[in-house]
Order: structure tokens, then sequence, then C-alpha cells
């Protein structure tokens, strides 16, 4: 029951949290220019109704669309939301989150009875026309359906809660959400009625409560300033950083170990939350919009006109309660327990909530594996590299029932176990996939996370009875990828972008890309480093530099002396412009002959141009 109110949570979460930026930006426009505001203005205040109305929404609908069917089930869930706005004068946020996945559904199961049977030539005009009659077909259902029914859900759902404050009942909520947030499941209750609710109410009010309720960042204050004084040990010199970070940060689950350890002292953030929320209904507080994360900054900035000491008085009070009593019930009942074994807990519940493979240490099998995603920026060069030698070190390691792919980080496959990615794009990774399990790496070449990830893959299956390796096809002449002329011996260091741009230049010259594809290239590095590590470097176009490829060629440059390129060390230089995956076969061949610092010192120093051009070329 549990997992599946976090998966419930998690999906909802997935919907309104990429977009939670948007639900903040309307926040900002309504505190500032409504009649009410800071600075009324007619003309700007012209905005808050349609983004409440229809922006928001749509986004919603986008996402949830999206995460279900890809970009073509985003498309049919934005339309499907559009024809439950326009059912009703009412905020279609529960509408959005019905018919954004339901509209993504639609997409992924026509696509599933339609595979295989699309004519060659024809995808394009199924896929459009697909998306285009499903949506019409969702929307017009939506009008007489889904967007009536939902207004009969919001107007229950909303009596609800304003039967709770009428009767001065509201706080009790905190009895449920505080528990849920130790437990990684109050996303289903915050993201999924509060946040939907509160900003409606703001719309009418310029404020609502229901914002603060979650978000408040006293409970957990007082929590731990209750460990600094009556805490034990290590737990008690930790208290005073992890209060910093989680009054002043908004990172609440920092607070999480420390009730694992004393279950008891939930009571302590559970009735300070409770006195919280008494105070600031009774003193009219409330925030404009979410605030994300629950900082006290983000709760100050989002804090209306006029509901200052309201909102500072409710966290003080939710503060100060929860201190007290966390403070007794320590005394009283505090035994000594294991922050580290508290942490890992919290660790294994929040890669549940995720739906992500608990980190190392944690109860979870790996050999429920059967995809893993290698991303970078574009899904082309360092990424397919990567995915090449995981590949071949898991055939060497037995193990033959995982699938390696690689794909760039904005379009990871939802039905993927593991994503390994660099560990700048690690957020985006996240992002793109919520129920993976990311593995962050410095670079693609030779990172030591690989071992370790073939290691856990292979011990997993070690009950199982491998399937033989199939016989090694004998390599015949292929396509030649690179040509003599584009391989460049003891070249004298330069600057990286220069590199890039000769590389890019003998390209053109060779009719494998146009102009464009340079300036590609030097993006690309920019925006992430093309340096993979192993002291090489692929530089390679952004992913929509892709339109300037002619054809699959390679240029070779050596640097002997070694170029400073970012933190490494570059000595070989491989650019690739590559149609479709014909870049594959050569990225196999550079993962054998340059997988370490030393494979590559020892072809660089020694082979001439002649040698490079049989190995890339798959002649030895």
């Amino acid at each position: 029951m549990k997992e599946r109110v976090q998966k419930f949570g998690r999906f909802l979460s997935g919907m309104v949290m990429p977009n939670i930026g948007a639900f903040i930006a309307w926040g900002f426009i309504a505190a500032l220019f409504i009649p009410k505001g800071w600075f009324p203005n007619e003309t700007i205040n012209g905005m808050v109704g349609p983004m409440l109305s229809f922006l928001l929404p749509i986004l919603i609908g986008y996402t949830g669309g999206k995460a279900i069917g890809g970009q073509k089930g985003a498309v049919a869930g934005a339309l499907a939301t559009l024809g439950a706005i326009a059912s009703t004068e009412s905020t279609m946020f529960i509408g959005a989150m019905i018919c954004g996945p339901l509209g993504g559904w639609c997409i992924k199961k026509f696509d599933e009875k339609m595979e295989g049977h699309v004519p060659a030539g024809f995808e394009m005009v199924v896929n459009n026309f697909s998306v285009g009659i499903i949506g019409a077909i969702l929307a017009i259902l939506s009008i007489y359906a889904i967007g009536p029914a939902c207004v009969f859900l919001t107007g229950i759902l909303e009596q609800g809660v304003n039967f709770l404050v009428s009767h001065s009942l509201l706080p009790l909520t905190a009895v449920l959400v505080e528990p849920a947030k130790v437990l990684f499941l109050n996303n289903a209750i915050n993201h999924g009625v509060f946040t939907p609710i509160g900003t409606a109410q703001a719309l009418e009010t310029g404020k609502s409560i229901l914002f603060m309720i979650e978000s408040n960042p006293g409970p957990g204050l007082g929590l731990l300033l209750a460990y600094c004084v009556a805490g034990k040990g290590e737990t008690r010199s930790s208290a005073g950083a992890a209060a910093l970070i989680q009054f002043v940060g908004g990172i609440h689950e920092i607070y999480f170990p420390y009730v694992l350890m004393n279950p008891i002292v939930i009571l302590g953030p559970m009735v300070g939350n409770i006195a919280g929320i008494f105070t600031l209904s009774l003193l009219g507080g409330g925030l404009a919009a979410a605030a994300s994360p629950g900082s006290i900054i983000a709760e100050l900035m989002m804090t209306p006109k006029g509901c200052y000491f309201a909102n500072i008085a409710g966290i003080a009070v939710a503060a100060v309660v929860s201190f007290l009593l966390s403070a007794f019930l320590l005394k009283m009942f505090g035994k000594d327990s294991s922050l580290a074994e508290a942490q890992a807990q919290v660790a294994a519940s929040k890669a549940a909530s995720k739906g992500q493979a608990a980190p190392a240490g944690a109860a979870v099998s790996a050999r429920d594996v059967k995809k893993i995603v290698f991303a970078c920026d574009a899904g082309m060069g360092s990424s397919a590299m990567g995915a090449t030698m995981v590949r071949n070190k898991l055939k060497e390691a037995g193990v033959t029932d995982i699938e390696v792919v690689h794909a760039p980080v904005s379009e990871i496959p939802k039905d993927c176990q593991i994503v390994v990615t660099h560990h700048e794009l690690a957020a985006r990774a996240a992002g793109s996939n919520p129920n993976a399990r990311i593995i962050p790496i410095q670079n693609f070449m030779g990172a030591p996370e690989y071992d370790v990830l073939v290691k856990e893959m292979a011990e997993s299956r070690s009950g199982q009875t491998a399937a033989a390796p199939a016989e090694e096809e004998k390599k015949g002449q292929g396509p030649i990828l690179v040509e003599r002329k584009n391989i460049l011996v003891n070249c004298e260091p330069e600057e990286p972008e220069a590199i890039i741009r000769k590389v890019g230049r003998m390209m053109v010259e060779s009719g494998y890309a146009e102009e464009g594809y340079i300036e590609g290239m030097v993006q690309r590095d920019k925006q992430l480093s093309v340096a993979i590590g192993c002291h090489v470097a692929i530089p390679h176009g952004i992913d929509e530099a892709r339109k300037f490829v002619r054809k699959t060629g390679l240029v070779v440059l050596t640097y002997p002396k070694g170029v400073a390129w970012g933190d490494d060390t570059v000595k070989l230089v491989i650019g690739i412009a590559a149609v479709g995956e014909e870049h594959m076969d050569v990225l196999g061949v550079i993962a054998d002959i340059a997988g370490s610092d030393e494979d590559t010192d020892a072809l660089v120093a020694s082979a001439d141009a002649e040698t490079i051009y049989r190995k890339l070329n798959g002649l030895e």
C-alpha cells in the first residue's frame, strides 16, 4: 500500500514540480501587480487570469502526457486539457492531471497497436495525424465529460477544505502531513490537492494558507534545535549545521534521519505544525504562490503585502512548539542510535519514493535491471562511447540480458532502470526519467563506476547460466569512416576551440558537413566538455546541428605534448560527423584502442597515420 501511495504521489509531483517555476512566476506577478498588490498595474494584471486558467493547466497536462507517451503524448495531453478548460470557468488543475496522462496513454496504446504495421515512408504522416485526431477526440470528450466531472470533484475538495477552515480544523492536517513528509508520501497531498486549490484561492484573495501547510520550515527547525540541546554525541554535534541547511536552504529531508532515530519525536514537528497553522489561521497568514523549496527565504519572497507578521509568527510558533516538545521527548524517551543507519533508511525510502533503485547498501535487486541508458547532451558522442564500453564489459562478464543504449539527456527512455550520465547532467537526467536510478560520472571514458556497475550486474546473475557468446564475426572491410587525408599526427598544442574549428573545417572540406556544423561543435564543448577522459576528446555537434551533417566521417588529430582541455589533458582528438547510428562501429573501436590513459598515450606516441587509418576503419 505504501509503495502504491508513493507511486501515486510521485506521479502527481512529476506533473507539477517541473512547472513549479511557472507557478512561482504567476505568484510574483499576482503579488506585485493585482489591484491589492505592491504595485497595482492593470495591464500587467491582465496576465494573471490567463496564466491561471490556461498556461498552468496546459503545462501540467503537457508534462503528464509526456511522462507516459513522450512528445506525442505531451501534445495529446495538452489538447485534452484545453477541452477541459473550455468546458468551465473553474481552474482545471485536477482536470489537467487527468487529461494529460490520458492523452499520453492513448497515444502510447495507439503506437503499440500500429508498431510494425506502418508502411515505410508513411511514419511521419501516421504520427502527426494520430496525434491530431486522438487529441481532437479527447478535447471534445473533455468538454462534455472530464471537465464537468472535475468541476464536481474540485467542488467536493474545496468544500472539504472550507469545512476544515470554517470549523478551525485545518491545523489537524498536520497530523497527516508531518509523518507523510518523513516517509516521502507528502507529494500526493501537497501537489495533488494543496497547490491546485491554493492557487485558485490565491487568485480570489491574493493568498492561501494551504501553501504553508507542508512547506513551513518551523517544525523541522524546532526538532533539529532540540537535538542541539538534548541530543547525544554525533547527533548533537551535527544538528546545528542541519538546522541551518533546513531553515535557510529549504532541504527538509535533512531532519528525517533524526526522526527515524527516535520515531516518537515526530510528535514535536506534528504538534508544532498544528500550532503554526492555527497561528496562521488566526492572524490571516498565507502565501501568494507555492514556496519551493520550503526555506525561510522562499516563504518570505512569496509572502503578499500585509502578511509578513502573520507568516513569520506562524513559522516562529511552529518552531518554538516543535522545539519544546521534541526536547522533552528526547530527554524522556531518547535513545542512542546510529545517525548513519538512519540516513541510510532515509536514502532507501527516498529512492523508493522516486521509483529509483536504492543506493549502495540498500536492499535492492540488480537482477531486475534490463536496460541501462547512457545520456549526454546530444546523445551521440560521449554517451555512445560509454555505452559501447559498458556493453563490451558486460559481455565479457557473461551478462547478456541487459540492453545498453545511449540517448540525449532530454529523451531518456522511460523503460530503463539505470541512467549513467555526466555529473553536471544528473539533475536533468532525473527530471527526464524520475523513475530511473541515476549514476553520475566525471567522464565517459574509463570511469571507475563502470567496473562497479558491471560487477554488480554480474554478481546478481551469478546463479544463472550465462548464454554462450556468439562466435565472433569476422571483420571485413566495411565503409571507410576516416580518410588518410583527415589524419594529422604530431600536431602542436593549440587552444581547444581552435582545434575544434580546425576539425570542423576539415569536415566541411571533405564534404562531411556544412558550415553550420562547426558552430554546433563549438557550442557543444561550451555546454559540456567533449574531453571524455583517457586523454581523448571527441568533438561533435549539438543535437540541433545534426541537420548540417551530409554524411558520416571522422577527423583525427594527435597531440603528443598534450592539450589542456578543461580539467583534462587531451592527446587524441577524434571529430565525429555522423548520420543516424553509423558512428557506433567506430566508437566501439575507439573504446578498444583508447580505453585508458596508457592505451591512448602509447597509440599517440607510436602510431603513424597509416596505423590509425587501419585501426579506426576496422582493418586490424
